[in-house]
């Protein structure tokens, strides 16, 4: 049944688990523009089924080509059939069940990289019109991502600000949306935006809720009932994950990183890191250099 509501009962977000992939605490690929792959080949090792999960920092866009199945999306139900375009923004609890003969492709995106474009969703979305002019702009965008070439970042950028517009486009077609915005979902992304911005400045909470308008004991509420943790936590969160990638992927010593997110005192950095992330910087670094050694290039990947 097409866009049934469906209340969920969940006491707080901790009951929804956050992957990077679907299935995928964490992860030792490179950073970079973008991951895809083919729904047949996620979906099949879960019997076609995903259970309900959110992203944190992805935005992802699902083109359904063949088969059928059906998507819950922040507690509304969808009908998916062929030629149907899903819009996932970071923080929408999803799921899905799909057909065995499903067709069709996920590409994953960073949402900051989305934000920064200006072209950002602020509700999930079911697109059924006009999906042909977003299919092709995936293939280019994958063509682009699994061959780059000279000024690969620039043409990125630009496929990327193309499928955006697409899919904006698209939405205007249609009278109805998956979802409305809630006021509490809009404050947590301003937040998570202003994190990925000031994370290096500041871990002031004072300070985040003072750009924000509101006070620290509504800036904790939100955090709490939306993102399942701390405002505090999602900062240490967001320099954990600046502070992996450092660690793994460059040759700056742990105390150039340290001083370099705001910590001048390098062992309560190793404990914030330690204690986010389950692992010491030393043995962060120590991966790095085994994935240096190692792992073969890989396709256009993502956190």
């Amino acid at each position: 049944m097409d866009g049934r509501r469906i209340m969920l009962h969940y006491p707080t977000m901790r009951d929804i688990p956050t992957y990077a992939l679907y299935g995928e605490i964490d992860s030792d690929r490179l950073h970079d523009w973008l991951h895809w792959e083919t729904i047949q080949s996620r979906s099949s090792l879960h019997d076609y089924a995903i259970a309900a999960h959110r992203h944190e920092y992805l935005f992802q866009v699902l083109y359904l080509a063949g088969g059928s199945g059906t998507a819950l999306l922040d507690g509304t139900r969808f009908a998916l059939t062929p030629d149907t375009v899903v819009v996932v923004p970071a923080l929408s609890v999803h799921s899905y069940q799909f057909s065995p003969d499903v067709a069709g492709k996920v590409v994953t995106l960073l949402e900051k990289d989305v934000r920064a474009l200006e072209l950002a969703f602020e509700a999930p979305a079911i697109i059924r019109l006009g999906t042909a002019g977003i299919a092709a702009a995936l293939d280019r965008l994958i063509e682009e991502a699994d061959r780059p070439l000279a000024r690969h970042d620039i043409a990125m950028r630009a496929h990327i600000s193309l499928l955006l517009v697409a899919l904006h486009r698209s939405t205007r077609l249609q009278s109805r949306r998956a979802a409305p915005a809630d006021p509490a979902r809009l404050h947590a992304n301003t937040f998570r935006w202003l994190v990925d911005r000031n994370f290096r400045q500041t871990r002031r909470i004072a300070d985040y809720a003072r750009d924000m308008g509101i006070s620290q004991t509504h800036l904790h509420r939100i955090c709490r009932e939306t993102l399942g943790a701390s405002p505090l936590a999602i900062i240490e969160r967001r320099i954990a994950l600046e502070a992996r990638r450092q660690l793994m992927f460059s040759t700056l010593s742990i105390k150039q990183i340290a001083a370099g997110l705001g910590y001048d005192d390098p062992p309560y950095f190793s404990r914030v890191i330690t204690r986010v992330l389950g692992q010491p910087p030393s043995a962060l670094r120590h991966r790095g250099a085994a994935l240096t050694v190692a792992a073969p290039p890989r396709s256009a990947p993502i956190a």
